[in-house]
């Protein structure tokens, strides 16, 4: 199976009488509820049959055939890269960019923090407001991440102003 599978599949389903009749043999099981006259519906269904998306059973009534779709999805899935121990422990406590939970064993927390602090730039100074604000993005406990960040030394602060003192540094 190849690129072009796919291609015919996506264009039967762009046409629409095709897709009002997979439609209709998806919802109803009856073809003809389509609304397609006898010829155009014919036409269609001969079209969802070459590109595997329709059968005929033995009582000579049509079927969808579900399992295509899952075919051309194992034809595109590409094997998953293997993770780092790392992007496992981010993948785990962050959901859509926030922490679900600031995780407590130490050397997942470093892992954590290491993430959270790539967003201060090296070199620049933060006012504490601003530090909380980019903090809340991740945990609504923005303060417990900030004494963390200072406390594992990846943050250092002196009069209310902060600055990125460690971390891994992006290339």
């Amino acid at each position: 199976m190849n690129d072009e599978a796919i291609r015919q599949v996506l264009g039967l389903l762009y046409q629409e009488d095709t897709l009002r009749t997979l439609a209709a043999l998806t919802l109803n099981g009856e073809p003809e509820d389509s609304g397609l006259g006898k010829e155009a519906l014919r036409r269609a269904l001969d079209r969802l049959e070459r590109g595997g998306l329709a059968v005929r059973d033995d009582d000579g009534g049509w079927t969808v055939r579900r399992e295509r779709f899952r075919e051309l999805l194992h034809t595109t899935a590409k094997p998953a890269e293997p993770s780092s121990p790392e992007e496992k422990v981010l993948r785990s406590f962050l959901v859509d960019g926030r922490l679900r939970a600031i995780p407590t064993k130490r050397d997942k927390q470093l892992i954590v923090l290491d993430y959270i602090a790539q967003v201060f730039e090296p070199g620049v100074r933060y006012p504490e407001k601003e530090v909380d604000v980019a903090l809340r993005a991740f945990h609504d406990d923005f303060a417990a991440l900030r004494r963390y960040l200072v406390d594992e030394g990846m943050l250092s602060r002196e009069n209310n102003v902060y600055w990125r003192s460690g971390g891994s540094v992006e290339p």
